[in-house]
C-alpha cells in the first residue's frame, strides 16, 4: 500500500500531480484518485487507501472546501491521526480544519527549498518515516527540515498580572526566529494551546513535526528581569543549549538577541545578512516603553468587549508608552484604534484616532493595524468603498494580523455579507488562541449561512474559549455573553438563562452584552424576553447601531412593531438616516 494518500478538488489536480511527483521523487509510494482500478467501487477503493496511508495530504483550495469528498478524506485522516495540509490560495480550510497547521503552497512551482514544501515534507516524514531517497543522501543531507516550536514562557513573577510581559517575550522571540529562512517556525497560536500543560518534549515534537523544542521562564521584579531558555532536541530530548540571563530590563532586547543568536549557533543555521537586520529590528528601544505596550496589548485582546473602560485603559497606557518613546509606531497604532472604538463605538467626545494612527504610518508605513482607525473615519463619512480599500491595503501588509482581519470581518458582516465576513473571522481565530469573540462571530455567520453543522461546531469552539477565558475572569460580561450565545445554539437553555441572569448582576451597564443576550433569547423563542433585552441595549446606545440591520439572529423577531419602534426611536436619538457600521477595530 501507499505512504501518502493526496486528497484534492478535481479542478487543482495540476497542483496534486506537482506534490505526487515530488514526493515519489524522493522515494516515496504516492496514491491518489487516477489509479481507481476499473473493477471496484470508487467508494471502496478511496476507504481502502485511506485507512492504509501513512500520511494523507488534504490540498485546500476555494474548490477543496466546497467538494464534500475532500471534507470527508479530511475527517477521516484527522481521526486517525494521519492529516497533513496544504492551501493551495487565500482560502481558509474549514471548521475544525483551520485549527490545525497548514503548509502554505500556494504559487508552488515545485521548487524544493520553497517554505511550504519543506514543511509539507516535515510532517510527511514525521507520520511515514524519512523517504529512502532522503536514507539514501543522509551523508550529503540531513533527512528533515530543521524546524522549532518556541513553548510561551512561563511567568515565574508570583504575580499573575505579570503574565502578559513573559507572553510577549514568547510571541518575540517566535517572530524573531520565524525572519530565519532556514528555520521553520510553528505558528505562535498552535504553541500558545499548550501553555499551561505538563509537556513531554518528545511526544510534543513528534506530534507538530518539529526537530527542536524552546522552552523557558520569565521572572521580572521591578527593574531586574531573569529569563532561563533551554533549547531541546525533540528526538533525544538532550539540552543542545541552555542559558540564564539576569540583567536589567533595560537589557531585555539585547536579551532576545542573544537568544536568537544562540538558537542559530546551536543549529549550526546561516543567518542571511538581511536576516540578521530584520531580527535586530525593534519598534522601540525603551524597555519602559515595550512593557507598557505589552501591557496595553494583553488588555486589549483579553478585555471586556462593550465595557468602554477597556478602551479608556488602553489609552491612558498606550499614551503613556508614546510620552516615553514618541516614535514608537505600534503604540501609536494601538491607541488609534482604542481612541476609535471609544469615539465611534461608545460615542465619547475623544480624538478619532486618525493623528494617531497618521502618526504611526509615518514613523514605520508598514504597521498594519494603524488602517483600521484610518478605515473607521472613511465609514464614518459614508466612503465604503474607500474604507474597504484602506483594511485591504493594511491586509495586505500583514495577512496574518489580528485586528486587520477582525476589522474586516466586522465590516462585512455588518452589510448582511457573511460568506465574506467568515474567513476573516476564522482567520482572527487562528491567530489567538482565547479569541472567543472570533468564534461568536464565526457563529453568527454560519447562522445567518444557515450552516447548521458550521454552526454547531462555533458553538463549542466558542464555548470552550469562553470558560478558558471565565478560569482567568470570571467577571467578563461580554465572554459571558458569547458563552449564552454559544449555550443557546447548542439547545442548552437552562444553562443559557443561568448564566444570563448571573451576568446581569455582575455587568449591568455591558450593552454588547445585552444585546448578544437579546439574540440568544432570540433563538430560543422567548420572543418577549428578546424584545425587552433588546430595548435595554438599544435605548441606551451612545454609539452606532452595530449590526442591527443585518443580525439574523434577530431575525425571528424583526417583524414585531414593538422592534421595530425601538430600532426608529434609537435612529432619530442618534441621527442616522441610515444603518451605520460597527466598529471595524477588534
Amino acid at each position: 500500500m501507499a505512504d501518502v494518500f493526496v486528497s484534492y478538488a478535481r479542478a487543482d489536480e495540476d497542483a496534486a500531480v506537482r506534490v505526487a511527483d515530488a514526493l515519489r521523487a524522493d522515494g516515496y509510494q504516492v496514491w491518489r484518485d487516477d489509479e481507481l482500478p476499473a473493477h471496484r467501487a470508487y467508494a471502496d477503493v478511496i476507504e481502502e487507501r485511506l485507512k492504509s496511508a501513512k500520511a494523507v495530504i488534504v490540498l485546500w483550495s476555494a474548490e477543496a472546501v466546497k467538494s464534500q469528498w475532500v471534507r470527508a478524506e479530511a475527517d477521516s485522516a484527522r481521526a486517525a491521526g494521519t492529516l497533513v495540509q496544504a492551501r493551495l490560495d487565500d482560502s481558509i480550510p474549514p471548521l475544525p480544519f483551520n485549527q490545525i497547521q497548514c503548509a502554505d503552497l500556494s504559487g508552488w512551482d515545485g521548487a524544493s527549498d520553497a517554505a511550504g514544501w519543506r514543511k509539507l515534507k516535515s510532517s510527511v516524514a514525521a507520520l511515514a518515516g524519512a523517504a529512502p531517497a532522503a536514507e539514501a543522501e543522509k551523508p550529503r543531507r540531513r533527512a528533515r527540515q530543521l524546524c522549532i516550536c518556541v513553548l510561551p514562557f512561563q511567568n515565574m513573577s508570583g504575580d499573575a498580572e505579570q503574565e502578559y510581559f513573559s507572553d510577549g517575550i514568547s510571541e518575540d522571540i517566535t517572530t524573531d526566529l520565524s525572519k530565519i529562512s532556514s528555520l521553520g517556525v510553528v505558528a505562535r497560536n498552535t504553541a500558545f494551546t499548550l501553555k499551561g500543560q505538563s509537556i513531554d518534549v518528545a511526544d510534543i515534537a513528534k506530534k507538530l513535526g518539529v526537530s527542536h523544542v524552546l522552552e523557558g521562564s520569565v521572572r521580572k521584579a521591578g527593574g531586574r528581569v531573569r529569563i532561563n531558555a533551554q533549547l531541546i532536541d525533540g528526538a533525544t530530548g538532550e539540552h543542545l543549549w541552555a542559558e540564564r540571563y539576569d540583567r536589567d530590563l533595560e537589557d531585555i532586547f539585547a536579551i532576545q538577541d542573544e537568544i536568537s543568536k544562540a538558537i542559530v549557533d546551536a543549529l549550526k543555521l546561516r543567518l542571511l545578512p538581511e536576516e540578521k537586520k530584520a531580527i535586530e529590528q525593534r519598534g522601540t528601544n525603551s524597555a519602559q516603553a515595550y512593557n507598557l505596550y505589552l501591557l496595553a496589548r494583553q488588555y486589549w485582546v483579553t478585555g471586556n468587549h462593550g465595557d468602554p473602560r477597556r478602551e479608556e485603559r488602553v489609552m491612558r497606557i498606550c499614551g503613556r508608552a508614546v510620552e516615553i518613546d514618541p516614535y514608537y509606531a505600534q503604540a501609536w497604532a494601538l491607541l488609534a484604534i482604542a481612541q476609535s472604538n471609544l469615539r465611534y463605538g461608545f460615542g465619547q467626545d475623544v480624538d478619532d484616532g486618525f493623528a494617531a494612527a497618521h502618526t504611526a504610518l509615518s514613523i514605520d508605513p508598514t504597521i498594519a493595524e494603524a488602517h483600521c482607525a484610518m478605515a473607521r473615519r472613511l465609514e464614518e463619512q459614508g466612503r465604503e468603498e474607500e474604507a474597504l480599500g484602506e483594511l485591504e491595503k493594511g491586509l495586505q501588509l500583514n495577512p496574518d494580523s489580528w485586528e486587520l482581519n477582525k476589522a474586516i470581518g466586522n465590516f462585512f458582516m455588518f452589510r448582511g455579507r457573511p460568506a465574506e465576513a467568515r474567513p476573516h473571522y476564522e482567520t482572527a481565530a487562528s491567530l489567538m488562541e482565547t479569541d472567543y469573540h472570533a468564534w461568536g462571530m464565526v457563529m453568527g455567520c454560519c447562522h445567518a449561512l444557515n450552516d447548521q453543522p458550521g454552526m454547531g461546531s462555533a458553538a463549542e469552539m466558542t464555548l470552550q474559549k469562553v470558560e478558558q477565558v471565565l478560569a482567568q475572569d470570571p467577571s467578563n460580561g461580554a465572554a459571558i455573553s458569547f458563552g449564552v450565545s454559544a449555550l443557546a445554539s447548542l439547545g442548552e437553555s437552562d444553562r443559557a438563562i443561568e448564566w444570563m441572569e448571573r451576568a446581569l448582576l455582575i455587568d449591568p451597564d455591558n450593552l454588547n452584552m445585552r444585546y448578544n443576550f437579546a439574540c440568544a433569547l432570540a433563538k430560543l423563542g422567548d420572543r418577549d424576553g428578546a424584545i425587552r433585552m433588546f430595548e435595554s441595549s438599544v435605548s441606551r446606545l451612545k454609539g452606532s447601531l452595530g449590526n442591527v440591520e443585518h443580525d439574523s439572529e434577530l431575525d425571528s423577531i424583526r417583524d414585531d412593531p414593538r422592534f421595530q419602534k425601538i430600532v426608529a426611536d434609537a435612529k432619530k436619538r442618534l441621527g442616522i438616516k441610515t444603518s451605520r457600521p460597527a466598529s471595524t477595530a477588534a
